[in-house]
């Protein structure tokens, strides 16, 4: 994977596809490979005549994994996608972001609207304002000596996601001490571009999509009957709504 410094630190990312450029934010714990290209989206977006951005986050993927967690605050994580967009000479792009992927991307309409085409806010809606519960119970499991220690069901269902993708527990901890941020619905009223939030409806993590819509400005939501977090990500209807959404946006 090809890379570029930010901020001292590592990011990897790919490059698929030609057209008219969308950046793939992908959520915690997970990377290009797993958000984007088992589910499909890739190829998909691809074949679309985009061109697909996919970045690993920091602490992520093949990108450099700090211990710190001053170094995982939500607005640096963001700009480490603005950074990536200016590294590839991109003037705006269309972005997409799953989980804390959707936060980043938030910020990225918020702070960095300049590069902005458009967003796609996916499995995380309400509980962006509210906040997700559990977070101190997964820093909890991820720390734990082995996930047999590990306790509570979002945190033993995190520690075990972690090691079935071989992620770095400790850069993960530090990562999720810092993702406790919240983003406040005048903040999300500075949002001046169509935003598509799509969510589960079984999906505990993400909270309600019709808050979300409610605070940004020419925003439309999507509701994935029977999905919950993780069965959500490759959902059919979801992309054939992105894929339309994106088709229709100015």
């Amino acid at each position: 994977m090809p890379s570029f410094m930010s901020d001292n630190v590592n990011i990897s990312y790919e490059v698929h596809g030609e057209g008219e450029p969308i950046l793939l934010i992908h959520g915690f714990a997970s990377n290009v490979r797993i958000n984007w290209q088992s589910t499909g989206w890739i190829d998909l977006l691809a074949k679309a005549g985009r061109q697909v951005i996919a970045i690993d986050n920091r602490g992520h993927g093949n990108s450099d994994k700090p211990h710190d967690p001053v170094r995982y605050t939500s607005p640096e994580m963001a700009r480490d996608s603005s950074r990536l967009v200016a590294h590839l000479g991109h003037e705006k792009v269309d972005v997409m972001g799953y989980s804390m992927g959707a936060r980043l991307s938030a910020l990225l309409g918020i702070h960095h609207a300049e590069q902005v085409r458009s967003l796609v806010l996916g499995g995380l809606a309400g509980n962006m304002i509210s906040g997700v519960i559990g977070a101190e119970e997964i820093v909890a499991a991820l720390l734990a000596t082995s996930l047999a220690e590990a306790r509570g069901v979002q945190g033993r269902a995190f520690r075990a996601f972690a090691e079935q993708t071989g992620s770095d527990l400790e850069a993960l901890a530090a990562c999720m001490a810092s993702q406790r941020s919240l983003i406040s619905e005048d903040e999300l009223a500075q949002i001046r571009v169509p935003t598509l939030v799509v969510a589960g409806d079984e999906d505990e993590l993400a909270g309600s999509v019709n808050t979300l819509v409610e605070a940004i400005p020419f925003a439309e939501g999507i509701v994935l009957a029977g999905k919950d977090h993780m069965k959500a990500v490759g959902d059919r209807t979801y992309k054939l709504s992105v894929l339309d959404f994106l088709d229709r946006r100015p």
